[in-house]
């Protein structure tokens, strides 16, 4: 309870919530500069904010040679720490977990169901998006098709970015936040496969025939969590 009163306060701040929003969508280290110009704020100001949120781990620091020569600059990045307010207290990774080993018990079948399922709320995702729009997902443009692919992962928390070659045949999707980090650290398998399940689900809406290839994972150590999706026109 301490600790959670202490990031309300934090955070009560609506500069300082914003820069750990900024912080949250940049997939990388910033500067006390950086923040500086980003908010037209004063160096020592932003150095205060940034202070204040490493205060209650929400950010860590560590001082870097930045390679432009000069003296290394302190540079703060996303704690590992995960944020999470609920009041009354509620603790959904302890269900998360209950709701997958009660899956795992009932064999394959259940892990069937488990990953149709993952897909089910992937492709629900999409419609959703799709609803909003005047015109059916028959007649928008790989463009298009993109933005949503894009709005619905950020509504999703993955923080993403999409890379497409020139032919419009290949997107490179990075996930930079997993919502289910937590739970697949110890349930890799279940949980990750589900999470291909529901991915495949949002690009299956949209593209008739697409396949999506996983390329990095973060529970192995990597940065992100990244896969090739290719089309076939």
């Amino acid at each position: 309870m301490e600790q959670t009163l202490k990031i309300t306060n934090v955070l009560s701040d609506p500069t300082r919530y914003y820069i750990y929003q900024y912080i949250t969508e940049r997939h990388q280290e910033v500067t006390v500069q950086e923040v500086a110009d980003s908010f037209d704020i004063h160096p020592n100001v932003a150095r205060l904010h940034l202070s204040k949120l490493e205060d209650v781990n929400m950010l860590v620091s560590e001082t870097k040679k930045t390679g432009k020569g000069g003296r290394p600059s302190r540079q703060y990045r996303l704690s590992d720490d995960v944020i999470q307010l609920h009041f009354p207290y509620r603790d959904y990774q302890l269900l998360a977990r209950i709701a997958l080993d009660t899956m795992a018990s009932l064999g394959e079948a259940g892990m069937k169901a488990l990953y149709e399922t993952g897909k089910r709320f992937g492709e629900e995702l999409i419609y959703q998006q799709l609803n909003s729009l005047p015109f059916t997902h028959n007649e928008l443009s790989f463009e298009q098709k993109l933005n949503i692919l894009k709005n619905a992962s950020t509504i999703s928390g993955f923080y993403p970015d999409f890379t497409i070659d020139e032919e419009e045949t290949k997107i490179f999707f990075q996930i930079h936040n997993c919502p289910f980090k937590e739970v697949a650290i110890d349930q890799y398998n279940t949980t990750c496969k589900m999470h291909n399940s529901f991915l495949r689900g949002m690009f299956g809406v949209l593209f008739e025939n697409v396949e999506l290839i996983e390329k990095d994972n973060m529970t192995s150590g990597c940065d992100t969590c990244t896969y090739l999706a290719v089309v076939t026109k």
